[in-house]
């Protein structure tokens, strides 16, 4: 048995572990801008070194900014400052009677999807030349009080890559090697390069996008820390079939009505386990969508963020209902830049390591992005398939297997505590 699997299946075992789509609907892209890569430690602004916390922290941020000033047609900010589609809004299944009441107010109905997975539909409207966004939005929520309503927001990744050369000869296992597996994953990020040699042998399942591929340096990396493999690099689960949802298709960010429906193909494929290494706003169609799953005993598994320790919280991992993952380095000291509060629920290593990029050649990683699939891995390892109760039990299985890092008992910065043992799933650079 490969290694790390072996790792996870004795770590689980020794805690009384008993076991072990339908056609793709896009929504149009928001056209945001790719921004330059950094080296980690680099400050955003200026591209000189400076301390790798105060670079992440301003990272998103930088972004979020960029966005703003380079897509004022199609992109501006919400009350709280985060990126939304201009002139959109959203409503999570609406009766027939309040879509022709906003009809009658001059709302346009731009696409339904029906979220069959979920039992709900999803519904973005076009808001009248006459109306900002936001008034907008009171005025739908006025017309319909009992309905839900809400920006369609933009969500981005959450850590920071920096380029090296590949490695000159890096080979797949070979076959006897292979790691034989009914685990599944899911992950909603942007584009996975299964070109990569770590990659090539793996199983991945594609949605989005229209079914065109845009391979991205980070959700390849997270791709590669769940599912890789090689004579050379060491992945979580290497084997499991990853459904990958490409929300980004290319772009710099993805939407709320994307991800929407990557949420409902993973429901559609019962895919009980999500990795979601991405932050944004709190939505009340994202929460509603959180809702859907989990209460079908799907787990939902995210990265809290790297705004800064004293940020506010960042969504979805900020939801209850979500796994929220903080990062630690190899000394297993919280990053000082990740977020803290309850939305964080385990840690895991999130920096300091070497993962698949795009092209064939890796990148040194940092950030609680990069935590979240070694946490997502774990309990897909010991839910096979969505059902509440089992979740329940993943769940409680994992935290029986944490050590408390932190203060005694559950603390805003490790949660319930470290995950995933001494391995540290990448490749790491000769010494």
């Amino acid at each position: 048995m490969h290694r790390p699997y072996r790792k996870l299946a004795v770590l689980l075992l020794a805690a009384g572990a008993a076991a072990l789509a339908s056609a793709q609907v896009n929504v149009p892209g928001v056209p945001l801008p790719e921004l330059p890569r950094l080296p980690v430690g680099a400050d955003p602004v200026t591209g000189t070194l400076r301390s790798t916390q105060s670079s992440l922290t301003e990272a998103r941020r930088l972004r979020v900014r960029q966005l703003l000033r380079m897509e004022r047609a199609t992109v501006e900010a919400d009350p709280d400052g985060q990126p939304i589609v201009r002139q959109q809004v959203g409503a999570l299944s609406p009766t027939p009677a309040a879509l022709e009441r906003a009809r009658a107010a001059g709302f346009t109905v731009l696409r339904t999807d029906s979220l069959d997975g979920l039992g709900l539909s999803l519904v973005i409207l076009q808001v009248p030349e006459r109306l900002s966004t936001r008034r907008a939005l009171k005025q739908l929520r006025e017309l319909d009080p009992e309905g839900q309503y809400d920006y369609n927001h933009l969500y981005l990744d959450a850590g920071l890559q920096s380029g090296t050369p590949a490695p000159p000869s890096l080979q797949s296992a070979a076959a006897e090697a292979r790691v034989t597996s009914t685990v599944r994953i899911g992950l909603i990020d942007s584009g996975v390069d299964a070109a990569h040699p770590v990659l090539g042998d793996a199983s991945i399942v594609r949605q989005g996008c229209d079914g065109e591929v845009f391979p991205a340096s980070h959700g390849t990396a997270v791709a590669s820390l769940l599912v890789g493999r090689s004579d050379e690099f060491e992945s979580m689960i290497p084997g499991a079939t990853l459904y990958a949802a490409d929300i980004f298709c290319g772009h710099g960010g993805g939407s709320m009505g994307l991800l929407a429906i990557a949420l409902d193909w993973m429901a559609r494929e019962r895919v009980a386990v999500v990795n979601i290494s991405l932050v944004g706003a709190k939505s009340l169609l994202l929460n509603g969508l959180v809702r859907a799953m989990t209460a079908r005993g799907f787990l939902l598994v995210a990265a809290v963020g790297n705004d800064g320790p004293t940020a506010p919280p960042l969504y979805p991992a900020a939801y209850p209902e979500v796994v929220g993952v903080t990062g630690v380095d190899a000394k297993r000291r919280v990053l000082p830049e990740a977020l803290r509060g309850e939305q964080v629920d385990f840690a895991a290593v999130g920096a300091g390591l070497l993962v698949a990029d795009v092209g064939g050649g890796f990148s040194e990683i940092r950030g609680t992005s990069f935590a979240t699939p070694i946490v997502a891995a774990l309990l897909a390892v010991s839910l096979q398939s969505p059902d509440p109760a089992k979740a329940r039990e993943a769940l409680a299985l994992l935290e029986s297997t944490a050590i408390d890092i932190g203060n005694n008992g559950v603390d805003p910065s490790y949660g319930k505590g470290l995950v995933g043992g001494e391995f540290h799933p990448g490749r790491r650079e000769e010494t």
